[in-house]
C-alpha cells in the first residue's frame, strides 16, 4: 500500500526521502512524490516509479531539511500527477490555485468523510486541484492553523472519519514535522544524537538511517522538531517515553537486494527452505509457550472449545488448510471467515472460541478491524500469526506466532504463505496436545517431519524445468482452471490466486468434487486444468474426476506423488513431486503452483513483482 517516509533534520534530507521510497517500492504503488521546505514549498511529483522521480528531482535541484516523501497507490482519484501525493494547501482567494499555500501533507489511508468536509471547505473558498480525499485534510490543517502546526493538526483529526497515517509540515515553521496515526501504521525514528527525526509507514524505509524506532499507537499524534519531539494519544493526554519505548530494529536493506534472480517473486520462492528453517528454529517440543505473549498460552488453550480464524487473500488460504488440521488433528470445530465479510455481518459469539488471526504485514486493516469487531463481542482470547512482531496485529492479541520468512517484497506472497502454514501447524499440535489429543509418539512423528520440511522443499524447488515447460502452454492461455480435494483444496485455491495475480489470465479453483455441478461446463481443449493430486485417502475420487476433464476433451496438468500411478500421455501432463508428505503435503504441493504462475508471467512479459492495481500491505478496507 501507500510509503510514507519524512524527516525534519540540519542537513539535506532528500537522499534519504527518495532511498526511502525506493525501499518501500515492494508495497506497491502508481505514483510518487517529495515536498522540502526551501524557502517556501517545493515539490516534486511522478507517475512512473522512484528512479525516474530522482532524476526529476536531480534536474530540479530539490534540495531541503524538512520534507515529506510517498508512494501512491489510488483509491480516490486516477493515477495522474494533480492526484499524486505530496498535497499542498493553496489558501483562498481567484489567485489561490496559482500559488503553493503553507500546508504540506502526505496520507495513507481513506477518509471517509471526505465529501463533507471539501463542500464546507469549498464555501470557505478553498480551491481543490484534486480527485483525492488527502487533499482536504491539508485544507483542513490551513483552515485551522493559527502559528501552531500541532493544534491545527489535532483539532483537525478530531473531524475525520476513517483510517489514515499522515505527515504534514508548515512554510511557517520549517524545522517542525507532525504525525498521527489511526488505523494505519506509522512509526517515529530517532536519528543520531536525537538532533534528526524521521517518521515513516515502515521500518524498512530507515534502514541505514537510524536502528531506533518508536512504534506508534493507534491515535497518536507526535510533534518532531531538531532535537526533540513528543507524542499525545487519542486523548490528546501527553504520553512518557516509557510508555512509547525506542527499540532497536535491524530492518537490514540488503534483504531487497536481487542477487542472481530475475525478481524478487523468484528470489522469494526460492527462499522458502530457508523461511521454514528459520521459522521453526528453536522448536524442540510442543509446549504452549511457543505462542506466549500477554496472557498464559497454556491457560487459554485449555479455556477454548473452537476456532475462529480470520485473515484476507493468501492468509485466508493458508487459514482454510488450517481448518482441515485443526479438525482432523485437534479435533476442535474451526470456522475460517474472510475478515471483511465477518466484521460487517452478525454472527454468534462464543466466549470460548479462540480468535486466529493471519497476516503477514500484522497491519492488514480488515483483518484488524475484525479482530477488534470479534473482541467487542466478548471473545477475547486471540492469537495471530505474524511476520512482524512490531505490528499493530501483536500488540493486539493476547497470544502470537512470529514467523520469520524475513522481508517479503513481491506482491504475490510466497515464502510468507508458507511460513504461515508452518506456524498454524505447530498451533495446531499445540492446541491438540492442551485437549489430550497428542501422544508423545504422535508429537515426535510430526516434529520429525518439520524438521525435514526444508530439505523436501529443496528438492521441490529442483522441479523448476518441468514447470516452465508448463508456463509456455499457459502464457497462450485467457483461462484456466485448479482442481483439489480436502487438505489440497486450498491449495488450488491459492495457485489460482497467484496465477491471476502476476499473470493476469483468469484462474479459478473448485474442489474436484464438485466439477459436475457447473464447472464442467467451461472445458474444453482451450482451458488447462491443474490439478493437484498427492497419494492420500481422496486420490482414487480425484481421478475419477480428472476421468471427466479427459472426456470432455480437457488438458491436464497434474502435480501427482510419485506412487499415485497417474501417466503422462496425450492431453496429460505430470510432474511427479519427490516424497508424498501427509499432513505436511500443503507446503510442497504449493510451491510448484508458485513457480506455474511465476513463469508464465514472465513468459507474458508481466511487472512480476508489482503486479497491476495490487499493493503489498492493504492498510484500507
Amino acid at each position: 500500500m501507500c510509503g510514507i517516509v519524512g524527516a525534519v533534520s540540519t542537513r539535506n534530507i532528500v537522499p534519504i526521502l527518495v532511498q526511502g521510497l525506493a525501499r518501500l517500492e515492494y508495497r506497491g504503488y502508481d505514483s510518487c512524490g517529495v515536498a522540502v521546505y526551501a524557502k517556501g514549498l517545493q515539490r516534486a511529483r511522478s507517475t512512473s516509479r522512484v528512479a525516474e522521480l530522482q532524476a526529476q528531482i536531480g534536474a530540479e535541484h530539490l534540495e531541503g531539511s524538512t520534507g515529506i516523501a510517498h508512494t501512491r497507490w489510488a483509491t480516490h482519484g486516477a493515477p495522474v500527477v494533480h492526484n499524486a501525493h505530496p498535497h499542498f494547501s493553496h489558501g483562498t482567494g481567484a489567485e489561490a490555485a496559482s500559488r503553493p499555500g503553507r500546508i504540506a501533507l502526505v496520507h495513507n489511508g481513506i477518509i471517509e468523510n471526505h465529501d463533507e468536509l471539501r463542500a464546507t471547505l469549498q464555501a470557505k473558498g478553498y480551491v481543490f486541484l484534486s480527485q483525492t480525499d488527502t487533499e482536504v485534510i491539508a485544507h483542513l490543517i490551513d483552515s485551522l492553523y493559527d502559528g501552531d502546526l500541532f493544534d491545527a493538526v489535532k483539532t483537525a483529526l478530531a473531524h475525520l472519519q476513517g483510517a489514515y497515517a499522515i505527515a504534514v509540515f508548515c512554510k511557517d515553521e520549517p524545522h517542525r514535522l507532525i504525525g498521527a496515526r489511526a488505523g494505519s501504521p506509522l512509526i517515529l525514528g530517532v536519528g543520531k544524537d536525537g538532533q534528526e527525526h524521521f517518521l515513516a509507514s515502515d521500518a524498512m524505509a530507515l534502514a541505514g538511517v537510524t536502528d531506533q524506532i518508536v512504534y506508534l499507537d493507534e491515535g497518536d499524534v507526535v510533534d518532531l522538531q531538531l532535537g526533540k519531539y513528543w507524542l499525545v494519544d487519542q486523548q490528546h493526554q501527553a504520553v512518557a517515553p516509557a510508555q512509547r519505548p525506542v527499540k532497536t530494529v535491524q530492518a537490514h536493506s540488503g534483504a531487497a537486494e536481487l542477487g542472481p534472480y530475475r525478481h524478487y517473486m523468484q528470489k522469494e520462492i526460492f527462499e522458502q527452505p530457508r523461511a521454514i528453517a528459520d521459522t521453526l528454529e528453536g522448536v524442540e517440543g510442543i509446549v504452549p509457550e511457543l505462542f506466549e505473549g500477554s496472557a498464559s498460552a497454556a491457560r487459554v488453550f485449555k479455556d477454548i472449545d473452537s476456532v475462529l480464524i480470520l485473515a484476507c487473500g493468501t492468509s485466508y488460504y493458508s487459514g482454510c488448510t488450517a481448518k482441515y488440521w485443526l479438525e482432523s488433528i485437534a479435533k476442535i470445530p474451526t470456522q475460517v471467515e474472510v475478515a471483511s465479510e465477518y466484521r460487517y455481518r452478525d454472527s454468534v459469539p462464543n466466549p470460548r472460541t479462540l480468535i486466529v488471526t493471519i497476516t503477514q504485514s500484522g497491519e492488514t486493516a480488515d483483518t484488524l478491524a475484525a479482530l477488534r469487531h470479534a473482541q467487542s463481542l466478548g471473545m477475547t482470547h486471540t492469537l495471530t500469526i505474524c511476520n512482524v512482531a512490531t505490528s499493530a496485529m501483536v500488540r493486539e492479541c493476547e497470544l502470537a506466532y512470529i514467523t520469520r520468512a524475513g522481508i517479503e517484497i513481491g506482491v504475490a506472497s510466497t515464502k510468507a504463505f508458507t511460513a504461515q502454514l508452518a506456524g498454524l501447524f505447530l498451533l495446531t499440535l499445540a492446541l491438540a496436545q492442551a485437549k489430550g489429543r497428542l501422544s508423545d509418539a504422535e508429537e515426535a512423528r510430526h516434529l520429525k517431519a518439520m524438521r525435514h520440511l526444508p530439505a523436501a522443499l529443496q528438492a521441490v524447488l529442483a522441479l523448476e524445468p518441468q514447470v516452465m515447460a508448463w508456463a509456455e502452454d499457459f502464457a497462450k492461455k485467457d483461462n484456466a482452471l485448479f482442481l483439489g480435494r480436502g487438505l489440497h483444496y486450498p491449495i488450488a485455491l491459492e495457485g489460482a490466486l497467484k496465477l491471476k495475480e502476476i499473470s493476469y489470465i483468469h484462474a479459478e479453483a473448485y474442489p474436484a468434487g464438485e466439477l459436475k455441478h457447473g464447472p464442467l461446463a467451461l472445458v474444453t481443449s482451450a482451458m488447462p486444468v491443474v490439478t493437484v493430486a498427492p497419494n492420500d485417502a481422496l486420490l482414487e475420487k480425484l481421478k475419477s474426476n480428472m476421468h471427466e476433464v479427459r472426456a470432455r476433451g480437457g488438458v491436464l496438468y497434474v502435480l501427482a506423488d510419485a506412487d499415485t500411478r497417474i501417466e503422462s500421455g496425450e492431453g496429460l501432463h505430470v510432474i511427479r513431486m519427490p516424497e508424498h508428505y501427509g499432513e505436511l503435503s500443503p507446503l510442497l504441493h504449493v510451491v510448484p503452483l508458485q513457480l506455474l504462475a511465476y513463469h508464465t508471467a514472465c513468459a507474458k512479459g508481466t511487472d512480476v513483482d508489482k503486479p497491476r492495481n495490487l499493493a503489498k500491505s492493504v492498510t484500507v478496507e
